[in-house]
């Protein structure tokens, strides 16, 4: 199957990206016009977000974010055979704050979230950094573009650790200094096992991983965020949210991160995937306090 699908993939990521945006838009009629793909939890999710918005308004953010989504999907084929050159173009950073981390001579966490177009990481951290950059992923279910991802995603240095082997591997991948990438926003396995907290208002699960590492490896944590500039162009921002952490409890350096995190959503509403259940889980007594 994947010597049938990359072929096509491959011969569609050369087309320029004027037409790729002319087919996402016709992407974006049949998902959210027609099919209707997730508009639900997508309306849900901005409800709870923001009832101070008007349900017009609310929609109007769905539509730009349904958008971004597609976008992102038909940038992902063009990272297929999207040059470095092509890359530094369509996409920037702001290092010195990751720089001014690293000068402190530890490791380095980057705490992330699901913005669009967070392949383009992968391109401008290892052509920076002379240090290891380890990604955190999940996974595709279907093999075939697994696979492609995976192939594209290591392509510039990137070390990528699947969340599902990073226990296993962790000891082997995390020596020396290091910068280690993780979406932090991720829901848990199990809710019973994570951190509760208030997010836009209402109780959410946080995964305890992300922070628990960052104490043990005494590590600089850092928030970064992607930042749409226009169609195709992005800007990545970091901002650092804890220097010393080997003191700290994990809980409130969760919540750092949840603070973080919504001043994000907030800059941009549009460019966050609200398509993810953020709050499939409800809070049980059994699960303890909401921090």
């Amino acid at each position: 199957m994947y010597y049938l699908i990359y072929p096509l993939l491959w011969l569609l990521s050369l087309l320029p990206f004027r037409v790729l945006y002319l087919l996402a838009d016709g992407i974006y009629f049949l998902v959210f016009h027609v099919f209707g793909y997730r508009k639900t939890v997508v309306l849900s999710n901005l409800r709870i977000a923001f009832p101070d918005k008007t349900e017009s308004e609310r929609v109007i953010i769905a539509k730009q974010f349904y958008h971004n989504m597609i976008d992102t999907f038909v940038d992902s084929i063009k990272f297929i055979t999207l040059s470095k050159k092509q890359a530094l173009q369509r996409s920037s950073a702001d290092f010195h704050v990751l720089d001014q981390a690293l000068a402190q001579g530890k490791p380095v966490y980057a705490f992330g979230c699901h913005q669009f177009n967070w392949e383009y990481v992968n391109v401008l951290f290892p052509l920076h950094l002379k240090v290891p950059f380890i990604g955190v992923y999940m996974p595709i279910a279907n093999r075939v573009l697994d696979r492609i991802f995976y192939d594209f995603r290591k392509r510039y240095g990137t070390v990528l650790v699947a969340a599902t082997d990073f226990k296993e591997k962790r000891d082997e991948l995390l020596k020396g200094q290091y910068v280690l990438a993780l979406a932090a926003d991720q829901n848990p396995g199990h809710p019973a096992n994570a951190f509760w907290m208030p997010f836009f208002g209402k109780p959410a699960p946080f995964v305890t991983g992300p922070a628990k590492g960052a104490i043990r490896s005494d590590a600089v944590v850092v928030m970064a965020e992607m930042r749409r500039l226009k169609r195709g162009y992005y800007h990545f921002g970091m901002r650092i949210i804890a220097e010393s952490v080997k003191d700290m409890q994990a809980a409130d350096l969760a919540k750092r991160y949840r603070d973080e995190l919504e001043r994000v959503i907030r800059q941009d509403p549009a460019n966050y995937l609200w398509s993810h259940r953020r709050w499939k889980y409800e809070w049980k007594a059994e699960y303890g306090e909401i921090g």
